[in-house]
């Protein structure tokens, strides 16, 4: 399914269109109040998420009419679609309010269940990552250099680096952490940004337990597939997409491939 279409192609106009939303999401974080609500299961949006979703939304209609969209801020969210575009317009809403700057752009386009590519923009930190199937992951810094990026290996256990959830660190991540990680270094930041550390070589897992969402992992998952990483679920089931509900399992991200 994924040789259907032009990944590299889509990548780029991904990127153009995350770029222009987290221009807008900048506008927002420049002024004193950011329009904060609670929505129905009492998470925070900010007119940042909306005014991004409609951007991100819209333009993804141009450019694929054809092909569903799943989006955190939009109120229908269709399913059972083969084919559709996954999209987080600001994912870290919680870093977002806090002004810490750990907030990112996400989106992916899953087919026959994965992410065949992601685009992750990090506005306030000024970098980007992309990756795709059959093309390398690259990160953009904040200078506007592009670079290829891959996984790392730790040398020894004592230089293993975890990304931890600073929002959700659960008892469950901190036993698995004892259990298979003990000397580990634990890194924490917010949203997708996570998968991007592990994809550029800065950390090695993200043990994650808990509620997560598909448009809060697709984009980043897709990066470090890209990078020569993997994410599986913790019962070792494959860890797919389109699920009904578009809730997740709990699951590790890592260097190696499964």
């Amino acid at each position: 399914m994924s040789g259907s279409y032009p990944i590299e192609h889509f990548i780029d106009v991904c990127l153009g269109i995350s770029d222009h939303a987290g221009r807008k999401i900048m506008e927002v974080y420049a002024r004193e109040d950011f329009g904060k609500q609670r929505k129905t299961d009492h998470s925070p949006v900010t007119d940042a998420d909306l005014a991004a979703n409609r951007i991100i939304v819209d333009a993804l209609k141009d450019l694929t009419p054809e092909i569903a969209i799943v989006s955190e801020e939009e109120s229908f969210k269709p399913e059972g679609h083969g084919v559709f575009w996954l999209v987080d317009p600001l994912d870290g809403t919680r870093e977002f309010i806090k002004r810490n700057g750990e907030f990112t752009v996400n989106i992916a386009l899953v087919a026959d269940r994965i992410p065949i590519l992601g685009v992750i923009v990090a506005p306030a930190l000024g970098v980007a990552y992309t990756g795709g199937i059959g093309l390398c992951a690259r990160k953009r810094d904040d200078s506007g250099q592009w670079f290829e990026i891959s996984v790392k290996e730790p040398i020894s256990d004592r230089d293993i680096k975890i990304a931890g959830s600073k929002n959700h660190m659960t008892d469950a991540s901190r036993h698995w952490i004892k259990d298979n990680c003990p000397d580990a270094e634990v890194i924490g930041i917010g949203s997708s940004i996570k998968f991007c550390l592990i994809a550029e070589g800065a950390a090695h897992f993200y043990p994650r337990f808990g509620q997560t969402m598909e448009w809060d992992t697709a984009a980043g998952h897709a990066i470090l597939n890209a990078a020569g990483g993997s994410v599986i679920r913790m019962d070792g089931h494959p860890f797919l997409y389109g699920k009904n509900g578009f809730g997740n399992a709990d699951f590790l991200a890592q260097y190696h491939p499964t």
